[in-house]
């Protein structure tokens, strides 16, 4: 479905609880990724900007409170108007029960280079005007416990509307993609990312078949945990400028169990 060129995951209210979709996801081991059953990862979301009139996909994101979302850094411009949909599957046509909400603030973290998306903290936080209530189709997703790292060759899902392949077509319906995640020890080798990748950064993929790609950036790695429930282990950040799907390029992501304590400060500050 990224690529070092930009590819442009609890807390809850509710009786479902957070990672407990009213629709599961159906899941199977597709070449490519394929479309996600409608719904089955309510937590997903799609941060689009404005622009003649009209609102475009540029970005994934993650809702984890009635009224925050987390994205990735690299996915914010001071110069953009946004808005963030919930509730989609089909972003081309009418679903009822999805809503589109304004941001009332969106911060990025202080760490954060643009000019070095290796460099880490690649990781956002926007409150959203107004909260929002758990249906069937919107619910926060949990996050895992501080300072987990998952084991190497754990099954996760990829989500997202980005493009299906490299310079391939942005598709229509939210697509899902299983990766394997590849640990630290491995991923830092000099054949795979070498330095590249940091402590703070979890990655998966590299198999030369599914990653994610340009317009995936800012969504969630979900994983299931030992309790069943589903936790948004990442948050896509990078990939190979040779393109999407590059064999030992797995994809990139902002490890969220790194920041935990950041993410909780943000929130409860503003």
């Amino acid at each position: 479905m990224i690529g070092i060129l930009f590819v442009t995951l609890t807390l809850t209210a509710g009786a479902l609880g957070c990672g407990n979709p009213a629709y599961p996801p159906l899941l199977t081991r597709v070449v490519g990724g394929e479309d996600a059953r409608p719904f089955s990862w309510p937590w997903q979301v799609s941060l689009t900007y404005n622009y003649n009139d009209g609102w475009y996909h540029t970005c994934g994101g993650t809702l984890i409170a009635p009224n925050w979302v987390m994205t990735a850094a690299h996915c914010i411009s001071s110069s953009l108007t946004y808005m963030v949909f919930l509730g989609k599957f089909n972003l081309v046509a009418y679903e009822e029960g999805a809503i589109g909400i304004s941001p009332q603030k969106i911060i990025v973290h202080e760490g954060w280079n643009p000019s070095d998306v290796a460099g880490g903290n690649d990781i956002a936080l926007i409150k959203l005007s107004q909260s929002v209530g758990t249906t069937n189709q919107i619910q926060p997703a949990c996050l895992p416990p501080a300072n987990s790292i998952l084991a190497s060759n754990t099954v996760c899902y990829v989500t997202g509307w980005g493009r299906l392949r490299t310079n391939g077509p942005l598709p229509e319906k939210l697509q899902q993609g299983p990766l394997l995640i590849v640990d630290h020890a491995t991923c830092s080798q000099s054949s795979w990312w070498g330095s590249v990748v940091k402590t703070s950064m979890v990655c998966a993929g590299g198999d030369g078949v599914i990653s994610s790609c340009n317009g995936d950036s800012g969504g969630p790695l979900n994983c299931r945990g030992a309790n069943g429930r589903w936790e948004v282990h990442g948050v896509v950040s990078f990939g190979s400028a040779l393109g999407c799907n590059y064999y030992r390029k797995p994809s990139v992501f902002t490890r969220v169990s790194a920041f935990n304590d950041w993410i909780a400060r943000v929130m409860a500050n503003n």
